[in-house]
């Protein structure tokens, strides 16, 4: 928040204060609540003075909500790093690692130069001789039971 919002919204919460202030003092039209020895304010002078400042206060209640809103809505106009995407270039092209393949040794002799990937042969993927057992999850619970095997 900047300092203009937080000094508005000061001024905003005693400007309610003072509206409700003045709301419950004033006198009821129908004399209900304000009968029983005169009160606070008690003439015909008083009671003009209480409405328009009663209006006043509630003019700049309307002013000041609306000028929070407004400041509310406005677009920052610094930008986060975390907005965009970054534009970092890399220096050196990013060769991938094969696992299990041997790595030659860096042609260039540039220390943190990427080395050349020689290629070896495909492997087969290791298959299990057995299936795995389950391990209680739901999908297990799922998957239709499986028969055991007859002994040979």
């Amino acid at each position: 928040m900047s300092g203009a919002t937080t000094v508005l919204l000061v001024i905003h919460v005693m400007i309610a204060i003072a509206l409700v202030g003045l709301v419950l003092m004033q006198r009821s039209e129908g004399g209900v609540l304000g009968t029983g020895g005169g009160g606070f304010m008690s003439g015909r002078g008083q009671t003009n003075f209480m409405t328009r400042t009663t209006a006043y206060v509630a003019a700049a209640f309307f002013a000041t909500s609306i000028a929070l809103t407004l400041l509310a809505n406005q677009k920052p106009a610094s930008r986060s790093i975390l907005d965009g995407p970054s534009r970092v270039v890399p220096s050196a092209p990013i060769t991938p690692v094969v696992p299990g393949a041997p790595v030659a040794p860096a042609v260039s002799g540039v220390p943190g130069a990427p080395a050349a990937v020689v290629p070896s042969e495909p492997t087969a993927p290791a298959t299990p001789s057995t299936p795995a057992a389950p391990r209680g999850g739901i999908l297990d619970k799922l998957q239709p039971p499986v028969a055991p095997a007859a002994p040979k």
